[in-house]
C-alpha cells in the first residue's frame, strides 16, 4: 500500500471509531441508529446529485451490501446494548481482518504477498490482544466487583459482537468487488448510504409512530453528526479498496480498535491497560510491514 492509501485508511479508522462512540453514547440504540442511518442517507442523496451513477455490474453488490449493512447495524445495536463500548467494539472489529483475508482469497482470488500476509497477521494479533483484554477471568472478575455485573462480558454479548465482525467481513468483500466494478467510488458510497440508511429509520417510524420526533429531538445533532462521519469514514475505505488489496485495507482499517479503546477510557471511564498498549505496538509493526508491501 502507498503512504496515501495508508493515510486515508487511518483517517477512516479514527472517524469510524468516533461515530461508533457517538452512537454508543446515545442510550436508546434505535434512536442512535435511526439518526446515523438517516443522516447517512441524506449525505448519500446529496453526494448522488454530483457523483456518476455506478455501472450496472455494481448494483447486485450494492443491494447485497445494503442488506448486509442492515444486519450489521442490528447486531451492532445489540452488542452495544449488552456490553461496554471498550469491549464490544474491539471484539466486533477484531473478528473481521482475518475473515476478510480468507473470503478475499476464496471469492476474489486475491492472495496477499508475504509482506502483506505478515502485516495482516501482526495487525490481527494486536487486534485480538485489544479484544481479549478484559475478557480474561481475573480481569472480568475485578471489573465485575468494581463496576457491577454489566462490566463482565457474558455469552450473548460475545456472540453478538463476533457475529457483528463476520457481518463486517462479509460486506467488506462484497463492497470491494462492487466498488471496483462501479467505476466510481463516490457514486458507489452515495447509493450504498441511500439503500442501507433507510432501514432502521423506517423501523423506528413504524414502531414508534407519533413519539419518534419528540424522542429524536434531544439527540438529533449528535446522531446526525454520527451519520455524516459514517459516510466519510466508509467512503475513504471504499476509495482505498480500489487502490490496494482487500485484506491489508481491512486490517489497517481496524486500527480503529485502538482509537475505540482510547475513547472508551477517556469518555466512558473504561480501562485501557498495558496489554492494549502492547497491542497498539503490534498494530504499528503490522502497518509497517503492509507499507513495505507497497
Amino acid at each position: 500500500m502507498t503512504p496515501l492509501v495508508v493515510a486515508a485508511v487511518l483517517m477512516a479508522a479514527v472517524t469510524h471509531a468516533s461515530w461508533n462512540a457517538i452512537a454508543h453514547g446515545i442510550k436508546d440504540q434505535v434512536l442512535a441508529f435511526t439518526l446515523v442511518g438517516g443522516g447517512g442517507a441524506v449525505c448519500g442523496a446529496a453526494l448522488a446529485c454530483f457523483a456518476p451513477l455506478p455501472a450496472a455490474g455494481a448494483w447486485p453488490c450494492l443491494i447485497g451490501s445494503a442488506a448486509l449493512h442492515v444486519v450489521y447495524q442490528v447486531l451492532l445495536m445489540r452488542s452495544f446494548q449488552l456490553g461496554e463500548f471498550g469491549q464490544m467494539y474491539p471484539i466486533a472489529r477484531g473478528t473481521a481482518p482475518l475473515a476478510v483475508t480468507v473470503l478475499a482469497a476464496v471469492f476474489v482470488r486475491e492472495l496477499p504477498d508475504a509482506w502483506q500476509l505478515a502485516g495482516v497477521a501482526l495487525a490481527s494479533a494486536g487486534l485480538v490482544g485489544v479484544a481479549l483484554w478484559g475478557l480474561l477471568p481475573t480481569g472480568a472478575a475485578r471489573r465485575a466487583r468494581r463496576d457491577g455485573p454489566r462490566a463482565a462480558v457474558h455469552r450473548p454479548a460475545l456472540v453478538a459482537a463476533v457475529a457483528t465482525g463476520l457481518a463486517i467481513a462479509s460486506y467488506t468483500v462484497v463492497d470491494g468487488v462492487g466498488v471496483r466494478a462501479s467505476g466510481t467510488a463516490p457514486g458507489y458510497i452515495a447509493w450504498l448510504m441511500i439503500l442501507e440508511g433507510l432501514a432502521v429509520p423506517a423501523y423506528a417510524l413504524a414502531s414508534r409512530r407519533g413519539l419518534l420526533l419528540a424522542q429524536l429531538r434531544p439527540v438529533a445533532v449528535r446522531g446526525l453528526l454520527g451519520g455524516a462521519l459514517s459516510v466519510f469514514a466508509y467512503g475513504l475505505v471504499l476509495w482505498a479498496q480500489t487502490r490496494a488489496p482487500l485484506a491489508p485495507v481491512a486490517a489497517l482499517r481496524e486500527s480503529s480498535i485502538i482509537v475505540g479503546a482510547a475513547i472508551g477510557a477517556l469518555f466512558f471511564k473504561e480501562r485501557f491497560g498495558t496489554p492494549r498498549i502492547a497491542a497498539a505496538g503490534l498494530m504499528v509493526l503490522g502497518i509497517g510491514l503492509m507499507l513495505h508491501a507497497g
